[in-house]
């Protein structure tokens, strides 16, 4: 862990027990997230993203919970917090989060200004104009007009609405911001005003940011280290420009290979057959072995450990020594 570290998590593992059985939802995560850095999630729908950016707040609905790991944020253990310690010292103060479908979140009846201040009167205690004027300058830094303090949320676009909700998460100056699908149901215009926006206040703040997406071509623009999520395992981590120009896992291969390239010939994108797996009854060995074209014999029956490939930690046992 470097000086610079901010975020050290280590084999987190959050299952949900329902009466159908135990859903492994993620399974021993480990990632380190260093300050004026970001780090893009990717991976299907039910892989465990958000899953991991709850975690992460202490906000795991029943019948969640954390079974194991730790969350090291700054020296705090996370794991270890009350929900009332959570609710004071974690949340919106050392780590806010933009929900997946933030721009409707916000509640018709009252101005923007009076539910962007909420959180500086609950864990600040700033009031009055002072409060005004913090709300103001967060409404300018994400190149919105500050008028809009005023406004209601019928009266904004949904583009607006979503750069409110990213200036609310930003207003505490946490240490790590979690950005849920930031972009998703906007038009791709706005959706590059936004991810431009994103990637100025990662230079102006310094705090860390983690961008969750299943859109791997808006991570490429700026994410810095890049995580690749199967079936509630991280199956393939490390830097993103090296991952994205020689992905390892045959999971990402696939991925990547989906993407549309403007300057590429390219005859047909590649595509995954099948689906991910049931996570109460997930597949013996790998996980992915399923709908892998590169499986073999070990990988219907052992599960892979981790290994370094170039500087990226790749979960496969194409990387065995053996």
């Amino acid at each position: 862990m470097s000086e610079n570290t901010i975020l050290d998590v280590k084999d987190l593992t959050t299952h949900y027990f329902t009466s159908k059985g135990v859903v492994r939802a993620l399974d021993d995560a480990s990632f380190q997230l260093n300050g004026g850095q970001s780090l893009g999630v990717a991976g299907e729908s039910g892989c465990g993203k958000s899953t991991m950016a709850f975690s992460l707040l202490r906000m795991v609905q029943p019948p969640g919970r954390i079974v194991s790991g730790s969350i090291n944020l700054n020296g705090m253990e996370v794991t270890k917090l009350s929900e009332k310690e959570a609710r004071q010292k974690l949340r919106w103060q050392k780590v806010s989060m933009v929900f997946q479908g933030a721009m409707d979140i916000m509640t018709p009846v009252y101005t923007v200004g009076y539910q962007m201040k909420e959180p500086l009167r609950y864990h600040k205690d700033i009031k009055g104009q002072k409060a005004d004027e913090i709300c103001m300058r967060y409404l300018d830094m994400v190149d919105l007009d500050p008028e809009l303090f005023y406004r209601y949320p019928h009266e904004l676009s949904g583009g607006q609405k979503q750069r409110i909700i990213i200036a609310t998460a930003l207003l505490l100056e946490p240490d790590v911001v979690i950005l849920d699908e930031p972009t998703t149901a906007l038009d791709v215009v706005v959706e590059a005003r936004i991810m431009n926006d994103l990637k100025r206040l990662k230079k102006e703040l310094d705090n860390g940011m983690i961008f969750i997406t299943h859109d791997l071509s808006i991570l490429a623009e700026i994410s810095d280290n890049l995580a690749v999520m199967y079936a509630g395992w991280i199956v393939e981590i490390g830097s993103a420009t090296k991952i994205y120009k020689d992905p390892k896992h045959p999971y990402t291969q696939k991925l990547i290979a989906a993407i549309p390239r403007l300057h590429k010939d390219i005859d047909r994108l590649e595509y995954i057959p099948g689906a991910p797996p049931e996570l109460t009854n997930p597949p013996k060995g790998c996980r992915f072995h399923p709908r892998c074209e590169q499986a073999f014999e070990k990988c219907t029956k052992v599960e892979p450990d981790e290994h370094e490939v170039e500087g990226v930690m790749v979960k496969c046992h194409l990387y065995e020594e053996d």
